[in-house]
């Protein structure tokens, strides 16, 4: 599911990324995230998918404290984590982190 979202997102595939997000998704960043440039917080899935829509070019897949997700890494530093939350097969969360990353467990995937 994360796999399919960065890749609709990295397309700009509109279509694609509404079908991932359940309607009533909501997108919530942290305090540090906001103060580099996010939203605090953007809801339902046309807004959402707008939000990401070309965006995620340089977002990886990574596991964030063992579940699914992606950070942006500059510089070497992972610097916004992005959680899901998935729920009969949509995403219904999304969090945008930036906040003590040095002690979450990020592991960066490979293709």
């Amino acid at each position: 599911m994360v796999a399919a979202f960065l890749a609709a997102s990295r397309e700009g595939n509109f279509d694609a990324l509404v079908a991932l997000l359940d309607p009533d998704v909501a997108l919530r960043a942290d305090a540090a995230a906001v103060a580099v440039g996010a939203t605090e917080e953007v809801r339902g899935a046309a807004e959402v998918a707008e939000t990401f829509s070309g965006r995620a070019r340089a977002a990886q897949a990574a596991l964030i404290d063992g579940a699914s997700g992606a950070v942006w890494v500059q510089g070497g530093v992972p610097r916004i984590a992005f959680t899901f939350t998935i729920s009969e097969g949509k995403i219904v969360g999304i969090g945008l982190l930036a906040d003590r990353l040095e002690d979450r467990d990020i592991e960066i995937l490979t293709d």
